[in-house]
Parts: C-alpha cells; sequence; structure tokens
C-alpha cells in the first residue's frame, strides 16, 4: 500500500463531523475573495504589480480570480478537493510571501493573517481531503460498490 492510500485511509477513519463545516467555510473565504477581486481588478493588478511578481504576466489577475471561484466551488462540495487544495496552495503562496509580508504582517492594509490562515488550511485539507460529507467519497462509494 502506497503513502497516499495510507494517508487516505487514515484520514477516512479519523475525520470530525466538524472539519466539513470547516473546509466550506475555506471554500466561502475564497469564493468571497475570488468575488472581490472580480468586482475590484485594479485591486488585484496593484496588489501583483506591487509585489515582486513580473508586470508582464497581464493574464495572472484572471487567473487568480477564477481560480478562487472554481476551486472554492470544488471545496465546499467535496468534489476533487486535493487538487483544487493543490491548484490555490501556490497561489496563496505567493499572497503570503510576495504580497502580505513585504507590506508587513501589522499594516493597516495588510491580509497577511487572513491569507496564511488561508494557506494553512488548504494544507490541512490538501491532506485530510474531503472528509465523509463530500463528493469525492460519494463517488468512491459509488465505484467500490459497483466495482
Amino acid at each position: 500500500m502506497g503513502m497516499l492510500h495510507q494517508i487516505d485511509h487514515w484520514s477516512a477513519t479519523h475525520h470530525p463531523r466538524w472539519l466539513v463545516v470547516l473546509r466550506v467555510v475555506l471554500g466561502l473565504c475564497l469564493i468571497i475573495k475570488g468575488i472581490a477581486f472580480m468586482n475590484n481588478t485594479v485591486i488585484l493588478e496593484s496588489l501583483i504589480s506591487s509585489s515582486q511578481v513580473s508586470n508582464a504576466v497581464s493574464w495572472l489577475p484572471l487567473v487568480i480570480t477564477w481560480l478562487h471561484l472554481l476551486c472554492g466551488c470544488f471545496i465546499i462540495t467535496g468534489l476533487l478537493t486535493r487538487i483544487s487544495c493543490l491548484i490555490m496552495i501556490p497561489i496563496l503562496t505567493g499572497a503570503v510571501f510576495f504580497v502580505n509580508a513585504p507590506k508587513g504582517i501589522f499594516a493597516a492594509d495588510s491580509e497577511f493573517g487572513y491569507s496564511l490562515a488561508v494557506l494553512l488550511l488548504l494544507i490541512f485539507f490538501f491532506i485530510e481531503g474531503g472528509g465523509p460529507i463530500s463528493l469525492d467519497n460519494y463517488f468512491r462509494k459509488r465505484d467500490q460498490r459497483q466495482g
């Protein structure tokens, strides 16, 4: 049995139900941030241009916005939870280290704490998975019944 199967088996047997609520809250936070980016793209563009990321990447704000929305929906429903978290981890890592950390942790307009909390939750749910109340679990059980 591989390491991934061992982690998956452990998370299936040790997943409290309240973690489902935490997963849904994480997905809602991503969706709300995606809507905020969509409503005011100037903020996202200014965050990216003021960071150490190259200004030549003009498509980056659009991709970040849509990935927040799409991965947030997937995390809420528990569909492709680990893949969605894996996609979002580099984006939030960039937000923590390249956008918020240079401003300062305690600056008035810094979202360092929010970004760090979301990043840590993404890492946690990448390891833990969707849990017992998720579409991942539903499809896994359905495949086991049919197979």
